[in-house]
């Protein structure tokens, strides 16, 4: 019977960093292969070629030239989407996400906000207390 011991904190840490080090150097070189490919010269005429066939298809079924056309259009979004979710993963970033930059702008912002707005609530605080006190004093 094998037991496995239980590596230390040590141990698991460096595991971690090397499996880490591994997926730093290698998924981004997967996302650039992937974007190579699907923006290749290649790529291009299959889509062309895709959307000539989906519109000579629903042009064939009956519909009219303009909603061809426009559902054809739509057709092309999904590769175009497609291409530019690949491309901000690419970039570590998601569909609409902001840059480092303006995430960075956006902390900053939302923490001013942050504390203006306990300032504002202990310096209300602050006054009612005093406001509580002086009324105490008159009475006394």
């Amino acid at each position: 019977m094998s037991e496995k011991r239980e590596k230390n904190p040590k141990e698991q840490a460096e595991e971690v960093k090397e499996i880490l080090g591994a997926v730093s150097t290698q998924v981004p070189a997967l996302i650039k292969s992937v974007l190579a490919s699907v923006f290749s010269e290649e790529a291009g005429r299959s889509m062309g070629k895709a959307a000539a066939a989906y519109y000579k298809e629903i042009k064939e079924s009956g519909m009219p030239g303009d909603v061809a056309v426009k559902m054809t259009e739509d057709y092309m979004k999904t590769f175009t989407s497609l291409g530019s979710l690949l491309q901000n993963i690419g970039t570590g970033r998601r569909h609409g996400e902001k840059s480092g930059e303006d995430v960075g702008e956006e902390v900053g912002r939302r923490v001013r906000e942050n504390v203006e707005q306990r300032v504002r609530e202990k310096t209300e605080q602050k006054k009612h207390e005093r406001e509580s006190d002086e009324e105490e004093d008159e009475t006394d």
